[in-house]
């Protein structure tokens, strides 16, 4: 491939390397954590995630020392419930997670050959509402106001002041926090694999990391909205009173279930396929060569996360559904063993074929699929509904859950540690110490939870304090304890071997595993990331082509140079990966810190219900979120293209479908149109509860909600209008603008006239309460939709938004099909469906 690649003497390429390095330079002193570069924010969450899940390890000690005898009184029943409770949410909400969103910032622009994601800013916004969500969670303990019911948080216990308190509250917001991270980071990391690939690295030889991780960044956007549809009537009803699980007042707990586990199983594969995508990258590099199978582990994934939607409620077996459903879904829950295990086989058939070289990662990747296995076969077993019934709520299914995240996430994860850490360091970790690490979790892992198989199966109930003796109980629970701190023995060997000093190998070997992926040609000491933007034609480019390398290093692909002195990668097609733009990314700022602060704010102000605190909060955010909008997107560049290199020219800013901005609000609400689908879903559940659910209480009547329809069509209506005549650069465009401002805040007014005038009380009845929910939902999108005509008209009077720069209108009609389609739906819904239904 070194054709007419471009040649510099050592004089240009030294004056290139300096540009790029003044330009990607990470700031020094406090200004430190300003940064947004990927290297820094990708170890940040990193380091953060894992220092989260050391803490849940020490909640899960205590927890073992007071299960070790009967009758222990090591730590009170209230203590025990909170740790019980901040284990499950911490390792599920703030480890699991974010520590695979982690690795995909920090390594997924040198796997697909870009300078950095698309929006750098964004991933420093949600490492800092991962970072204060966390802390603000976590610290609860320390004051006695954990969340105590549970990290499923079942109603009615969870939603009773009495016994939960403030700690449902912190669990409520604080997790809601987080969820702003990692749909930030699903954004990302979608908008990253499809539009920044490096030109030729086509969908269909694009690295099996990346397929893993567009697959779950896809599954984030239809699983976590569902737990925020649930967290907002959660919240309504322990704030304000508001009976969506009170069944004196219509509601229903199991509406809770629903919603918590069309997230919560889908979240068991969110895990775990990230886990497998290590494991797709280490399994090659120590095989030494490529994959078996490529185009099937990438179908047995996709479909791997299709059945992973339709399992949930193989955890509510118990609940009393009919049984049509219970065969439907433990069909589904064997279904899923079939693609989980093409995967596993083909690693089995890449190993057979290749000729394995022996390491820590592959040791820890090894152990890891063993335990997987088991766990898998357990789940088998709890996937048929009789077996279910005998072991729900027992500690069979707490050692089928840690067999299956433990053997799925944690050791892929250590063998991931150990083989990236020289692309992270540029040194190794010791095999010695891995060894030790591996030998002792194993073995520490296994001894503790296989013995709560048998507990679980002689009687033993989760969430227990303590137990009376001579009931056969006694011996596993002390086996388990003994097994959990040799467990913690091995992550502590880990823990050493990571902050141990280490000597500077010798010589400047960037890829010691002889891997063939394209991360491994990044020098670790740079913060610039790809040397030049490469052009691949291989799914292994570094062992199918030859000197790549060295080419890339001597600067002769594309954006070699850092003329512009400013942040630059290339944006390609999402197919084909042909280069469409050059892409000025976001540098440097305290805006995202001060905008995630000042959400946090507003989260925690209402966990306290410090109103006036909260308002406060919100109106800062506001200003820091269109600060950040108006100096930070979508500038109008000094000129229309830049030479890229290789005799190539690329247009700087684009608008529509081939801008990453326009991915980035389709992709967002697709992920809010599932919210909304949520709450339509609570809707329609408690229709099906009730004998004649619409006539309980006083509907909105028909008048108000038709006449919101028909504006807010309006309003999308003149929003379009308004683009195509800012298309032909017509002045009446503002005047467009401002009449879809004026006819959108009229349509909210009209929303919100339906249920009020008509006197519906949500805390008397679920359904005035569902009724309002719905409503305020939409009339929220739809004040969002009018700042966002207003900020168009904004920007059109400034000279920002032109005919030609016109990539925050098309942006904001898009989020206007949404929004139109929102209020269709919920305004025939509340409106209409009483007619029909009645």
């Amino acid at each position: 491939m070194t054709m007419e690649l471009g040649n510099f003497s050592p004089e240009e390429r030294a004056a290139q390397e300096e540009r790029l390095r003044k330009v990607w330079e990470t700031p020094k002193g406090v200004r430190y954590w300003t940064s947004v570069n990927n290297s820094e924010i990708g170890l940040w969450y990193g380091v953060t995630a894992f220092a989260f899940m050391l803490f849940a390890g020490l909640l899960g000690l205590l927890m073992r020392l007071q299960l070790a005898v009967p009758q222990n009184d090591f730590i009170s029943a209230e203590l025990f419930n909170q740790a019980f409770t901040l284990h499950g949410t911490v390792m599920m909400f703030l480890f699991a997670v974010p520590i695979f969103e982690a690795v995909a910032i920090f390594l997924l622009p040198s796997m697909l050959g870009a300078r950095e994601l698309p929006f750098p800013r964004l991933s420093a916004f949600g490492f800092w509402s991962f970072l204060i969500g966390g802390v603000f969670v976590c610290g609860s303990i320390f004051f006695n106001a954990a969340p105590n019911a549970g990290w499923f948080m079942y109603p009615p216990l969870a939603t009773d002041d009495e016994y939960a308190g403030i700690g449902a509250d912190i669990w409520l917001l604080g997790l809601s926090f987080i969820e702003v991270a990692s749909i930030a980071a699903a954004v990302e990391i979608i908008v990253g694999i499809m539009k920044c690939r490096a030109p030729g690295m086509r969908i269909n030889i694009m690295p099996m990391f990346a397929w893993y991780l567009l697959i779950v960044a896809g599954m984030i956007l239809f699983a976590f909205p569902p737990l925020i549809a649930g967290d907002i009537l959660f919240e309504m009803e322990r704030m304000f009173d508001w009976p969506f699980f009170d069944a004196r007042r219509g509601g229903d707990p199991l509406l809770w279930q629903h919603l918590f586990w069309i997230f919560g199983h889908p979240e068991v594969y969110i895990i775990f396929l990230p886990a497998i995508a290590l494991m797709a990258m280490i399994v090659p590099t120590f095989s030494q060569r490529p994959i078996v199978g490529y185009s099937w582990i990438v179908l047995a994934a996709v479909g791997t996360g299709f059945l992973s939607f339709g399992l949930w409620v193989h955890h509510m077996f118990a609940t009393g559904l009919p049984q049509i459903s219970l065969a439907f879904f433990s069909a589904a829950s064997e279904a899923v063993a079939i693609p989980t295990g093409v995967q596993i086989f083909v690693f089995i058939a890449t190993m057979l074929a290749g000729r394995v070289v022996s390491s820590v990662p592959m040791l820890f990747g090894a152990g890891g699929l063993i335990i997987f296995v088991i766990g898998g076969l357990t789940g088998v077993m709890v996937a048929l509904v009789p077996f279910d019934w005998q072991a729900h709520d027992t500690y069979f299914v707490v050692a089928h859950l840690h067999y299956v995240l433990i053997g799925g996430m944690l050791f892929p994860v250590v063998a991931g540690i150990y083989y990236y850490f020289p692309f992270v360091t540029g040194k190794k970790l010791s095999d010695a110490w891995g060894r030790a690490a591996f030998w002792l979790m194993f073995a520490g892992f296994n001894i503790a939870f296989f013995p709560m198989h048998f507990s679980g199966l002689r009687g033993m109930p989760r969430r227990v304090f303590t137990y009376p003796e001579d009931i056969g109980w006694d011996w596993f629970n002390l086996i388990s304890t003994i097994g959990a701190f040799v467990f913690a023995a091995g992550v502590a060997t880990f823990v050493i071997d990571i902050f141990r000093p280490k000597q500077q190998p010798a010589g400047r070997d960037l890829n010691p595993w002889n891997s063939g992926t394209l991360e491994w040609t990044n020098d670790p000491s740079e913060s610039w990331g790809m040397r030049s933007v490469p052009i691949i034609n291989s799914r292994y480019p570094l062992w199918d082509q030859p000197n790549l390398q060295a080419d890339i290093e001597a600067g002769r692909f594309y954006l070699p140079d850092a003329k512009s002195g400013k942040r630059e990668t290339l944006v390609t097609s999402v197919l084909d990966a042909k280069p469409i733009q050059c892409l000025r990314v976001g540098g440097v700022s305290y805006v995202t810190i001060i905008a995630a602060i000042a959400l946090g704010g507003v989260f925690i102000a209402l966990t306290f219900k410090l109103w006036i605190t909260t308002i406060v909060f919100a109106i800062i955010t506001f200003i820091a979120i269109i600060h950040w909008l108006w100096n930070g997107t979508a500038p109008i560049p000094e000129a229309p293209e830049i030479d890229v290199g290789l005799g190539l020219k690329l247009p700087i800013y684009v608008s529509g479908p081939a801008s990453v901005g326009w991915w980035a609000m389709f992709i967002t609400m697709v992920g809010d149109g599932t919210a909304f689908a949520s709450l339509i879903f609570g809707y329609f559940f408690y229709w099906t509860i009730h004998d004649n659910f619409t006539a309980i209480a006083k509907g909105p009547g028909v008048l108000w909600p038709m006449a919101a329809l028909v504006l807010y069509v309006i309003g999308w209506a003149l929003t379009l209008l308004a683009r195509q005549l800012n298309d032909k650069g017509r002045p009446d465009a503002r005047l467009a603008l401002t009449a879809a401002f004026a006819v959108s805040v009229a349509a909210s007014l009209a929303g919100l006239a339906g249920p009020y005038l008509h006197g519906m009380d949500p805390t008397a009845h679920v359904y005035s309460a569902i009724v309002w929910i719905v409503v305020i939902w939409t009339v929220t999108h739809g004040v969002v939709g009018a700042i966002m005509q207003a900020y168009c008209l904004a920007r059109s009077v400034a000279g920002r938004m032109t005919a030609e720069y016109d990539q925050d209108i098309r942006n904001i009609v898009l989020y206007w099909h949404f929004m139109a389609f929102t209020a269709v739906v919920t305004f025939a819904v509340i409106g209409l469906f009483p007619l029909v239904a009645s």
